[in-house]
């Protein structure tokens, strides 16, 4: 029996939770991955798959029990699961509230009843829907889709679990991570994964407006490490926001990869800018992001070829991905 500390991590073959398993090996932890593969891959622990101190359960979060062996003696839980694509969540509201509320509700149980030290919850920036910046963590709640809606519904699930149970939990409100491992699903989305797609393919890059938005980016391993701070921290019940602090607008990151532009129109219910006010997340927990914006794409550069098998977006299968969420937020304030 290994005296390494176990550590569970949902979501674990997926973008940002394989980076969070490398971390964790690399600090001596054993990890018990869950994941039902409809957005991760396994690709993304293949340099890890001879390591014995990493097992993989594919499966859905849905399907835990309370008492699930996979969280036996677990220290810390890291819940990453869940349905990440934005726009289809407009199709799809059933599916996402099923997953990212209900399937968050699950875990929290299995959690509960293990005793773990503490459970980390990846919530997202979208709650805040359109609002001022840079954004606190005490603004106001606008939710402008169901998939913000439901990463919402999850978030107080988890406080909920840590006032109610006494479940030690925090919770991080992720801006725009980005990096390598981002999602190649079939969904139109991060504009990531759509743009080095449409590099690769020598097709121009589909730029919703005029390209001058900003967003919050920040480096998918400066998020790990954040999630690891926020679970060997004291702190208990608190929210953070996480982004970089330094918003980039997608014209300069046009100009980092190169290439030719389309311009898509803008789409109702998204910001003009995210920009998370770091200030709590820097004092309580001292973390600071370490990589930069363009070290961040020259890495993602690097290897791009991990996108190779992605589909490439045009402006006709973006028009038809995109006309239910035209029709129900058009005209939205």
């Amino acid at each position: 029996m290994s005296n390494r500390k176990l550590a569970v991590v949902t979501g674990g073959a997926g973008f940002i939770g394989s980076h969070m398993v490398d971390l964790l090996l690399d600090e001596g932890f054993r990890v018990h991955v869950i994941d039902n593969l409809a957005g991760g891959r396994l690709q993304n622990l293949e340099h890890r798959k001879q390591n014995p101190n990493l097992d993989v359960e594919i499966r859905d979060i849905r399907e835990l029990a309370a008492g699930d062996p996979l969280f036996q003696g677990a220290e810390y839980v890291f819940h990453f699961a869940g349905i990440g694509d934005i726009v289809p969540s407009i199709d799809r509201p059933v599916d996402y509230l099923s997953t990212n509320a209900l399937g968050t509700v699950k875990v929290l149980e299995s959690a509960r009843h293990a005793g773990i030290r503490k459970l980390v919850y990846a919530a997202s920036s979208s709650c805040y829907g359109l609002a001022g910046v840079p954004t606190t963590e005490s603004a106001p709640i606008r939710t402008e889709y169901p998939y913000a809606l439901s990463k919402y519904m999850g978030e107080e699930a988890v406080l909920h679990w840590g006032r109610v149970y006494r479940l030690p939990v925090n919770s991080i409100r992720i801006f725009n991570a980005y990096g390598t491992r981002s999602k190649t699903s079939g969904a139109y989305g991060a504009v990531f994964g759509v743009f080095l797609a449409q590099k690769l393919a020598g097709k121009p890059f589909t730029v919703v407006g005029d390209g001058t938005q900003r967003r919050d980016f920040v480096y998918v391993t400066d998020v790990a490490r954040a999630f690891y701070l926020a679970a060997t921290t004291e702190r208990v019940n608190e929210i953070y926001n996480l982004g970089a602090g330094n918003p980039q607008s997608v014209n300069r990151l046009v100009e980092l990869l190169g290439g030719e532009v389309v311009h898509l129109p803008k789409r109702p219910g998204e910001p003009d800018c995210t920009w998370a006010d770091i200030s709590r997340i820097r004092r309580d927990l001292g973390w600071e992001p370490r990589v930069s914006f363009e070290q961040g794409v020259a890495m993602m550069l690097k290897n791009i070829e991990y996108w190779r098998q992605a589909p490439v977006w045009d402006r006709d299968s973006i028009e038809l991905a995109t006309k239910t969420w035209f029709r129900f937020l058009q005209g939205k304030t």
